[in-house]
């Protein structure tokens, strides 16, 4: 941030990074479950080839696993507060190493906001090392005016402090001595832009000092090239890639037309690991938002196009038929299964379960086939599944898990209702080869922990509400679990119907705990709030939390369908509204909940958007006149209108 004409200094002599020259590495980490991702030790692990010594800052307490893993790639591992964010754990490392830091001819300060290498780092220090300079960066920003932070003066442009590296003489030199020694304190995200990133490479080009950029702006856009730019800038030969694409807000992606799925292709194509990529990912991003970030939506075609015959899967088939009269139907979507499966049927009680055993004994099986009576139908799928079905979903080796179950909605009008069970299993099972195609989903993403289909919406309110009344009992329920991935604050990316393919192993945290059928609390607890709605919300995030990533899968014919009646909505709700999605969210997030639409609910919006001060008067004031609505009718705009304008027929009318 610009506080005052810098004064500037005559250019400083500068060399090239010597032959045979020390290199220190000062790398600040943050997990707030004190554990460390795989992409960490992998960065590291080859910047060992350039670094002399590797000094590892984690910003909060490790775990003794993380702390473990940190000291195969590093000489050190340092605990501090987490306070400062990464910069101030940068002054921390530099603080330590103290006067021995003049035995390195280069200090690389570094945090773990990025992936790689994805391209290679040899290039990149061969061509800065020749350069005479006293600083570098990866990457750089350009020049804002005025200060998005602070509206008023100017951004200045600087090199982006994710990646910055510092040569002997700036090191040694007292104005690089008494900038850290006066580092200002950073309590907010905004003040390690504005009082460290933003003014470092201002400042110290005033001096004299030479900085250069290794992959400088593609554009004179005022964007976050790092961010906005990442497919560009690996095909530059970058060999970092930012995290943030795949976190951030989609609708501002949206609005600037950024494809994340471009850019993990590119990651791919260049050889990253992205199993670790992905793992990351799944563990710390809200599932819905990574689910539109990297568009892990999968249309998948009707015919067979992937599936690897000589490396099938152990598969289990679990189907919870409470409607005999469906199971026929149902059988025939699960043997378009590749190869051999296993089959365990559970339903309510010995009557239906004959029924079942009747329509198998007509049909050749595939595996091993079991009918399996449940002790209490409460909680119905949820429990017949987690509790039923828990040993061999634990301990029966299997790779993967078919779940469906007889889907009549009995409780839904006649077309949602048949809508919703189309749109599952026309989605799961509804071909030989569209089967195979998602099985080798599975064969080929060992990170691929579920895949179902995306949130019905036709016939049913659930965009924007698909919460309704579970969150809450979620967060709990996650808690307890020890679920720490982030919740969408929304709606949740969840198997709205309940079934799925899944890994066994991805659903851990759900099986292990040994629930009881009193903990679906009887019939009426299957509501929302409940047990079983709550939990038929949680295998995304629970997959997440052991590192397995969640898709979304449909047919082309489910797609034809669902985005034209989006696309129209979308259309409808914009038309009030201006341009981009982005802005009509902004403005509808602040005027907050619309009500039933009285005049006291546009007196709230109004307040919100404009006076905050003014919504607890309005509250107190609306309260007053509470008991006087009966006489006066609702208090809806419309008909305060029709009150006061003249009637057909009367004078002035």
């Amino acid at each position: 941030m610009r506080t005052a004409e810098l004064t500037t200094f005559p250019t400083r002599d500068a060399a090239r990074f010597p032959d045979g020259g020390r290199r220190l590495l000062i790398y600040v980490v943050y997990d707030r479950r004190g554990e460390v991702e795989d992409y960490v030790p992998y960065a590291l692990k080859d910047l060992r080839r350039f670094c002399d010594t590797i000094l590892v800052i984690s910003n909060g307490a490790l775990a003794p696993a993380g702390r473990a893993t940190l000291e195969t790639v590093a000489d050190e591992v340092i605990e501090r507060d987490n306070s400062g964010f990464d910069i101030w754990g940068y002054k921390h490392g530099l603080d330590h190493v103290g006067e021995a830091i003049s035995d390195f001819d280069e200090v690389i300060l570094a945090n773990d906001t990025w992936f790689g290498p994805v391209r290679p780092f040899d290039p990149v220090f061969e061509r800065m090392d020749r350069q005479e300079l006293h600083f570098w960066g990866m990457t750089d920003h350009v020049r804002v005016e005025p200060n998005p932070f602070t509206h008023r003066d100017y951004l200045a442009y600087h090199l982006q402090s994710y990646w910055l590296v510092a040569r002997k003489e700036l090191v040694a030199s007292v104005e690089w001595i008494d900038y850290w020694a006066n580092l200002p304190a950073m309590n907010a995200y905004e003040d390690a832009v504005v009082k460290h990133e933003a003014i470092f490479t201002e400042r110290f080009t005033s001096y004299g000092f030479i900085g250069e950029v290794a992959f400088p702006s593609i554009t004179d856009k005022v964007e976050n090239h790092a961010v906005l730019y990442a497919e560009q800038l690996l095909d530059a030969g970058c060999p970092t890639l930012k995290r943030r694409p795949f976190f951030q807000w989609p609708p501002y992606l949206d609005r600037l037309a950024v494809i994340g799925k471009w850019t993990l292709d590119a990651a791919a194509r260049y050889g990253y690991p992205m199993e670790i990529l992905m793992q990351d990912l799944a563990r710390n991003v809200e599932p819905r938002t990574l689910n539109a970030d990297a568009a892990l939506l999968d249309v998948i075609p009707e015919h067979d196009t992937n599936y690897d015959k000589n490396s099938p899967l152990r598969t289990l088939a679990i189907a919870h038929i409470y409607y005999p009269e469906l199971a026929p139907t149902m059988l025939d979507g699960l043997d378009r299964l590749p190869g051999d499966y296993d089959l365990i049927v559970t339903t309510a009680d010995e009557g239906r379960a004959e029924q079942i055993r009747a329509t198998l004994a007509t049909r050749t099986p595939r595996g091993a086939v079991d009918v399996r009576v449940v002790e209490s139908n409460d909680g119905r799928d949820q429990s017949a599944f987690l509790i039923t079905c828990r040993e061999e979903l634990l301990n029966g080796g299997y790779e993967l898990v078919v779940k469906i179950h007889s889907k009549k909605t009995p409780q839904d009008a006649f077309n949602p209702g048949r809508l919703f069970a189309r749109q599952q299993f026309g989605n799961l099972l509804p071909s030989s080869g569209y089967v195979a195609n998602v099985v080798a989903l599975f064969q080929r993403e060992p990170g691929l922990g579920l895949a179902y289909p995306p949130m019905v919406h036709i016939g049913y309110g659930t965009m924007g509400h698909a919460w309704w009344d579970n969150r809450a009992r979620f967060v709990e329920v996650a808690s307890d679990l020890g679920i720490r991935v982030p919740t969408d604050q929304l709606s949740p990316l969840a198997p709205f119907g309940s079934m799925y393919f899944a890994r066994p192993q991805a659903l851990r945290l759900l099986l292990e705990p040994e629930w009881s059928f009193e903990d679906f609390g009887g019939t009426e607890e299957y509501k929302d709030g409940g047990h079983a709605h709550v939990l038929e919300r949680m295998p995304s995030y629970a997959a997440g939390e052991l590192g397995y990533h969640t898709r979304t899968i449909a047919t082309p014919a489910y797609l034809a369908r669902s985005y034209t009646a989006l696309e129209y909505n979308l259309d409808q709700m914009s038309s009030t509204l201006m341009d981009t999605t982005m802005q009509q969210i902004e403005r509808m997030r602040a005027a907050g909940d619309f009500g039933d639409g009285r005049l006291e609910d546009f007196a709230y919006m109004y307040a919100r958007m404009n006076k905050p001060e003014l919504e607890p008067r309005f509250r107190a004031a609306f309260a007053r006149v509470a008991p006087w609505r009966r006489r006066l009718g609702r208090l809806r705009p419309s008909r305060i209108v029709r009150r006061l304008l003249p009637k057909p027929g009367s004078k002035g009318a």
